[in-house]
């Protein structure tokens, strides 16, 4: 339901459907001897099933976190691009961004299923009944670290994907304000609104595959976190 590229709402719901009992199936057939014996009361039995849920709510939601870097970095490209206004809807987010963002969003779905890194949520959901027993407790504080961390990582990886067109846009801004200055019947907004278009996709074809690299080395260490190395 939440992990990325597994979970988007743009999936028909039937194939999510049918892949979810597909995956509990066979991590049910795994970990299986893992399992305790079926608690006698049916309260117990509810509290073990909302705590499991839980679990799997919180993983979910932390590995969710790192799109938000890929949404940060293409609001913050289109911004200085002058493509702010260019919306569409943004499968990962649910909901209308930057016409960047979703390109970006969807280029790392894609790349995620290219080099394989969904078979490593997957492995996450096992391994997680190892590093969380069904009936044990649950570290709330641990949770709480790491969300905290992989929101703090995913914003400053964000910004750092868009850091060249940060600095392309206050070059390019700095100059057309002095432009302004020397030839002030120019009309500079008319001039410099489809060269910084031009620019700003020039930048995003040499710096794109560097980023995308750099994002999937980022979930990679961020989804290691969920994995027993015991």
């Amino acid at each position: 339901m939440l992990l990325p590229a597994l979970g988007e709402t743009a999936i028909p719901q039937r194939v999510r459907l049918i892949m979810a009992l597909s995956v509990s199936l066979l991590i049910y057939i795994s970990v299986r001897t893992l399992l305790p014996a079926m608690p006698a009361s049916p309260l117990m039995l509810f509290m073990m099933i909302l705590f499991e849920v839980l679990i799997g709510v919180l993983i979910g939601s932390a590995i969710k976190l790192l799109m938000t870097a890929l949404h940060v970095g293409g609001t913050i490209i289109a911004m200085q691009t002058g493509l702010a206004m260019a919306q569409a809807f943004d499968p990962a987010q649910g909901a209308q961004s930057a016409l960047m963002s979703t390109f970006l969003t969807l280029m790392a779905v894609v790349l995620i299923f290219i080099t394989n890194m969904h078979h490593m949520m997957i492995a996450a959901m096992y391994d997680s009944y190892i590093l969380f027993p069904v009936g044990g407790d649950l570290k709330m504080n641990d949770f709480a670290e790491i969300v905290v961390n992989t929101v703090a990582n995913s914003f400053m990886l964000g910004v750092q994907i868009a850091s060249p067109f940060i600095v392309y846009g206050l070059i390019f801004n700095i100059g057309l304000g002095i432009l302004a200055r020397l030839m002030p019947q120019l009309q500079v907004f008319f001039i410099a609104m489809p060269l910084n278009i031009a620019a700003g996709f020039m930048i995003l074809g040499i710096v794109l595959a560097a980023a995308m690299n750099w994002f999937l080395q980022h979930m990679e260490s961020a989804l290691g976190a969920f994995l027993y190395t015991g």
